[in-house]
């Protein structure tokens, strides 16, 4: 197992998979929450409903799908309804376990910016903006967020609050008003990050041949360190298998 090599997005979607309990229903996105949603259902989550933007309940998609709107979602599917069900019916009414969430930066206290790099008026980068992630934020019942760890993506601050993670504490966010429980880990490519009991981020757990100084290096704040600091499982070989060869066999997602 030691020789075992894998890529920075083949080691996030693992540990996102394991993450998720038999029975949960997740909102779920294209792209790498996608994969660690089927790679759950496959191994040890065979009883997860997956629930995906468009209207699809219960999906059991026979391929990758492309987008949230990819015609696979339907086939088998326990159910089809509108977008606007999905929201009001099924997420904001607490009836969705887990959303997986992802965003360009993610601050200290796990905020999500998807929206603009710099100042709003004038941006250095324009991005793609929320879609559903600022509802899933606020009513998931649990919210992971899987992104790589590197400094630009893990500032103090971020740039722009796309969607709430604890705002500027767990107080703020109980305030809002917001039933969900807000971001509980975050997933990188280094470890594991969880909010302690005033919802900033610290680390928690390190991936096996990772240290504590490269996560200090790649983050934006001075990071605190569990007391318990622990070690995640090591990837195995038939997670690997299931990645490569049946969810992801063309690597869509899965290159670098």
């Amino acid at each position: 197992m030691e020789n075992l090599s894998y890529t920075a997005s083949e080691l996030m979607c693992i540990n996102a998979a394991r993450l998720l309990r038999d029975g949960d229903v997740v909102f779920v996105g294209v792209g790498l929450p996608n994969l660690a949603c089927n790679l759950a259902r496959r191994t040890h989550a065979p009883n997860l409903q997956m629930i995906y933007e468009a209207g699809v309940i219960g999906a059991r998609p026979a391929r990758l799908p492309l987008s949230i709107g990819d015609p696979t979602l339907v086939s088998g599917a326990s159910s089809v309804c509108s977008m606007y069900d999905i929201f009001t019916l099924y997420l904001q009414r607490g009836n969705v376990d887990v959303g997986f969430l992802g965003g360009a930066q993610i601050d200290r206290y796990a905020n999500i910016n998807a929206t603009v790099i710099g100042d709003y008026a004038h941006p250095k980068v324009r991005l793609p903006g929320s879609g559903g992630s600022q509802e899933m934020a606020a009513w998931a019942n649990r919210c992971y967020i899987m992104t790589p760890h590197q400094k630009r993506r893990f500032p103090e601050k971020v740039d722009f609050c796309t969607s709430a993670g604890f705002l500027s504490g767990r107080a703020e966010r109980e305030a809002a008003g917001v039933r969900g429980g807000g971001p509980l880990m975050v997933v990188t490519n280094l470890g594991c990050m969880e909010p302690d009991e005033t919802g900033e981020l610290i680390l928690t757990a390190l991936h096996p041949g990772c240290t504590v100084e490269q996560v200090k290096e790649n983050t934006g704040w001075p990071i605190k360190i569990a007391t318990n600091l622990k070690t995640t499982e090591p990837v195995l070989e038939s997670e690997l298998n299931l990645l490569r060869n049946e969810l992801d066999p063309e690597g869509i997602y899965l290159k670098g």
